[in-house]
Protein backbone atom coordinates (compact mmCIF):
# COMPACT_ATOMS: atom_id res chain seq x y z
CA UNK A 1 0.00 0.00 0.00
CA UNK A 2 3.00 2.30 0.47
CA UNK A 3 3.03 3.29 -3.22
CA UNK A 4 -0.53 2.46 -4.25
CA UNK A 5 -2.03 4.92 -1.78
CA UNK A 6 -0.32 7.79 -3.61
CA UNK A 7 -1.50 6.78 -7.10
CA UNK A 8 -4.86 8.66 -6.95
CA UNK A 9 -2.99 11.79 -5.85
CA UNK A 10 -0.60 11.44 -8.77
CA UNK A 11 -3.45 10.88 -11.23
CA UNK A 12 -5.14 14.00 -9.89
CA UNK A 13 -2.09 15.98 -10.96
CA UNK A 14 -2.09 14.43 -14.45
CA UNK A 15 -5.83 14.37 -15.21
CA UNK A 16 -6.24 18.17 -15.58
CA UNK A 17 -3.58 18.17 -18.31
CA UNK A 18 -5.83 16.10 -20.55
CA UNK A 19 -9.11 17.78 -19.66
CA UNK A 20 -9.01 20.57 -22.24
CA UNK A 21 -7.74 18.44 -25.17
CA UNK A 22 -10.40 15.83 -24.41
CA UNK A 23 -13.12 18.49 -24.23
CA UNK A 24 -12.12 19.98 -27.59
CA UNK A 25 -11.32 16.88 -29.65
CA UNK A 26 -13.60 14.15 -28.34
CA UNK A 27 -17.27 13.76 -29.23
CA UNK A 28 -18.99 16.03 -26.67
CA UNK A 29 -21.35 13.46 -25.17
CA UNK A 30 -18.54 10.96 -24.65
CA UNK A 31 -16.21 13.68 -23.36
CA UNK A 32 -18.83 14.79 -20.83
CA UNK A 33 -19.29 11.26 -19.52
CA UNK A 34 -15.53 10.62 -19.33
CA UNK A 35 -14.78 13.89 -17.56
CA UNK A 36 -17.63 13.43 -15.10
CA UNK A 37 -16.67 9.84 -14.30
CA UNK A 38 -13.01 10.85 -13.91
CA UNK A 39 -13.87 13.68 -11.52
CA UNK A 40 -16.06 11.43 -9.38
CA UNK A 41 -13.66 8.48 -9.32
CA UNK A 42 -10.57 10.58 -8.61
CA UNK A 43 -12.39 12.73 -6.06
CA UNK A 44 -13.49 9.59 -4.21
CA UNK A 45 -10.14 7.83 -4.57
CA UNK A 46 -8.10 10.76 -3.29
CA UNK A 47 -10.43 11.11 -0.30
CA UNK A 48 -9.91 7.42 0.50
CA UNK A 49 -6.14 7.79 0.04
CA UNK A 50 -6.03 10.71 2.47
CA UNK A 51 -8.06 8.69 4.95
CA UNK A 52 -5.68 5.73 4.70
CA UNK A 53 -2.64 7.94 5.14
CA UNK A 54 -4.17 9.59 8.17
CA UNK A 55 -5.17 6.27 9.75
CA UNK A 56 -1.92 4.38 9.11
CA UNK A 57 0.01 7.24 10.65
CA UNK A 58 -2.17 7.76 13.69
CA UNK A 59 -2.62 4.10 14.65
CA UNK A 60 1.08 3.91 15.42
CA UNK A 61 0.05 5.31 18.78
CA UNK A 62 -1.07 2.42 21.01
CA UNK A 63 -3.95 4.45 22.48
CA UNK A 64 -5.40 5.20 19.02
CA UNK A 65 -4.65 1.72 17.69
CA UNK A 66 -6.56 0.19 20.57
CA UNK A 67 -9.73 2.03 19.56
CA UNK A 68 -9.88 0.05 16.32
CA UNK A 69 -8.28 -3.14 17.70
CA UNK A 70 -5.24 -2.63 15.48
CA UNK A 71 -1.67 -3.54 16.32
CA UNK A 72 0.49 -0.43 16.65
CA UNK A 73 3.62 -2.55 16.15
CA UNK A 74 2.27 -4.04 12.90
CA UNK A 75 1.26 -0.61 11.64
CA UNK A 76 4.73 0.76 12.23
CA UNK A 77 6.34 -2.21 10.48
CA UNK A 78 4.02 -2.62 7.48
CA UNK A 79 2.65 0.88 6.74
CA UNK A 80 4.99 3.39 8.33
CA UNK A 81 3.39 6.69 7.35
CA UNK A 82 5.23 9.56 8.95
CA UNK A 83 3.30 11.38 11.64
CA UNK A 84 3.68 14.67 9.73
CA UNK A 85 2.25 13.04 6.60
CA UNK A 86 -0.63 11.60 8.60
CA UNK A 87 -1.43 14.97 10.16
CA UNK A 88 -1.35 16.76 6.80
CA UNK A 89 -3.49 14.02 5.24
CA UNK A 90 -5.95 14.32 8.11
CA UNK A 91 -6.25 18.07 7.66
CA UNK A 92 -6.70 17.72 3.90
CA UNK A 93 -9.27 14.97 4.44
CA UNK A 94 -11.26 17.16 6.81
CA UNK A 95 -11.18 20.04 4.33
CA UNK A 96 -12.21 17.75 1.45
CA UNK A 97 -15.18 16.31 3.35
CA UNK A 98 -16.25 19.77 4.51
CA UNK A 99 -16.04 21.31 1.03
CA UNK A 100 -17.84 18.37 -0.60
CA UNK A 101 -20.63 18.46 2.00
CA UNK A 102 -20.97 22.23 1.62
CA UNK A 103 -21.10 21.99 -2.18
CA UNK A 104 -23.64 19.14 -2.03
CA UNK A 105 -25.88 21.11 0.33
CA UNK A 106 -25.72 24.28 -1.77
CA UNK A 107 -26.35 22.39 -5.00
CA UNK A 108 -29.30 20.51 -3.50
CA UNK A 109 -30.81 23.80 -2.31
CA UNK A 110 -30.26 25.42 -5.71
CA UNK A 111 -31.81 22.56 -7.66
CA UNK A 112 -34.76 22.33 -5.26
CA UNK A 113 -35.39 26.06 -5.56
CA UNK A 114 -35.11 25.83 -9.36
CA UNK A 115 -37.57 22.92 -9.48
CA UNK A 116 -40.09 24.81 -7.34
CA UNK A 117 -39.68 27.94 -9.44
CA UNK A 118 -40.13 25.98 -12.67
CA UNK A 119 -43.27 24.30 -11.33
CA UNK A 120 -44.83 27.69 -10.57
CA UNK A 121 -44.13 29.14 -14.01
CA UNK A 122 -47.06 29.08 -16.44
CA UNK A 123 -45.70 27.77 -19.70
CA UNK A 124 -46.71 26.60 -23.13
CA UNK A 125 -44.80 23.45 -24.13
CA UNK A 126 -42.31 24.25 -21.37
CA UNK A 127 -41.54 27.72 -22.76
CA UNK A 128 -41.74 30.82 -20.58
CA UNK A 129 -41.40 34.25 -22.21
CA UNK A 130 -40.47 37.11 -19.89
CA UNK A 131 -40.84 40.77 -20.72
CA UNK A 132 -37.25 41.98 -20.72
CA UNK A 133 -35.41 43.93 -23.41
CA UNK A 134 -32.09 42.35 -22.44
CA UNK A 135 -31.41 39.30 -24.67
CA UNK A 136 -31.37 36.26 -22.41
CA UNK A 137 -32.26 32.57 -22.51
CA UNK A 138 -31.71 29.75 -20.05
CA UNK A 139 -33.09 26.42 -18.89
CA UNK A 140 -34.45 25.74 -15.40
CA UNK A 141 -34.37 22.08 -14.33
CA UNK A 142 -37.50 20.70 -12.72
CA UNK A 143 -40.39 18.29 -13.07
CA UNK A 144 -41.03 19.44 -15.70
CA UNK A 145 -38.24 21.86 -16.55
CA UNK A 146 -38.75 25.22 -18.18
CA UNK A 147 -37.03 27.17 -20.94
CA UNK A 148 -37.02 30.89 -20.17
CA UNK A 149 -36.51 33.36 -23.01
CA UNK A 150 -36.69 37.14 -22.86
CA UNK A 151 -38.62 39.22 -25.38
CA UNK A 152 -35.37 40.99 -26.16
CA UNK A 153 -33.81 37.70 -27.25
CA UNK A 154 -36.80 36.76 -29.38
CA UNK A 155 -36.75 40.13 -31.14
CA UNK A 156 -33.11 39.71 -32.16
CA UNK A 157 -33.63 36.28 -33.76
CA UNK A 158 -35.38 35.14 -36.87
CA UNK A 159 -37.64 32.07 -36.89
CA UNK A 160 -34.87 29.60 -37.73
CA UNK A 161 -32.59 30.99 -35.04
CA UNK A 162 -35.41 30.76 -32.50
CA UNK A 163 -35.88 27.08 -33.26
CA UNK A 164 -32.15 26.50 -32.84
CA UNK A 165 -32.09 28.41 -29.55
CA UNK A 166 -35.04 26.49 -28.12
CA UNK A 167 -33.58 23.17 -29.26
CA UNK A 168 -30.28 24.09 -27.60
CA UNK A 169 -31.91 24.92 -24.26
CA UNK A 170 -34.18 21.89 -24.49
CA UNK A 171 -31.11 19.71 -24.94
CA UNK A 172 -29.78 20.91 -21.58
CA UNK A 173 -32.99 19.73 -19.92
CA UNK A 174 -33.45 16.48 -21.84
CA UNK A 175 -29.85 15.32 -21.32
CA UNK A 176 -29.81 16.48 -17.68
CA UNK A 177 -26.68 18.55 -18.22
CA UNK A 178 -27.10 20.20 -14.83
CA UNK A 179 -26.44 16.78 -13.23
CA UNK A 180 -23.10 16.39 -15.03
CA UNK A 181 -22.06 19.86 -13.89
CA UNK A 182 -23.10 19.13 -10.29
CA UNK A 183 -21.26 15.79 -10.17
CA UNK A 184 -18.00 17.17 -11.55
CA UNK A 185 -18.22 20.12 -9.15
CA UNK A 186 -18.66 17.63 -6.31
CA UNK A 187 -15.49 15.82 -7.35
CA UNK A 188 -13.66 19.13 -7.63
CA UNK A 189 -14.90 20.19 -4.19
CA UNK A 190 -13.38 17.04 -2.70
CA UNK A 191 -10.18 17.54 -4.70
CA UNK A 192 -9.48 21.11 -5.93
CA UNK A 193 -6.90 19.74 -8.38
CA UNK A 194 -9.85 18.48 -10.44
CA UNK A 195 -11.37 21.91 -11.04
CA UNK A 196 -10.15 21.95 -14.68
CA UNK A 197 -12.33 18.87 -15.27
CA UNK A 198 -15.39 20.70 -13.95
CA UNK A 199 -14.57 23.69 -16.16
CA UNK A 200 -14.17 21.40 -19.16
CA UNK A 201 -17.59 19.84 -18.54
CA UNK A 202 -19.29 23.24 -18.71
CA UNK A 203 -17.73 23.52 -22.16
CA UNK A 204 -18.59 19.99 -23.37
CA UNK A 205 -22.26 20.27 -22.40
CA UNK A 206 -22.51 23.38 -24.57
CA UNK A 207 -20.95 21.49 -27.47
CA UNK A 208 -23.34 18.61 -26.76
CA UNK A 209 -26.34 20.97 -26.84
CA UNK A 210 -25.14 22.60 -30.06
CA UNK A 211 -24.94 19.20 -31.78
CA UNK A 212 -28.36 18.28 -30.43
CA UNK A 213 -29.87 21.48 -31.83
CA UNK A 214 -28.62 20.84 -35.37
Amino acid sequence: MRIAVYIPLLLSLLAPLGARPLAERCEPRLATWLLTASALVLGTATTISLGLLAITGLIRFPQLAGLGHWSAHTAQRDDPAELSVALIAGLLLGAAVLMAARMLWRRARTLTAAALEAACMPAEDGLVVIDDEAPNAFAIPGLPGRIVVSTGMLHTLDETERHILLAHERAHLTAHHYAFVALTQLGAAANPLLRPLATAVTYTIERWAVRWAR
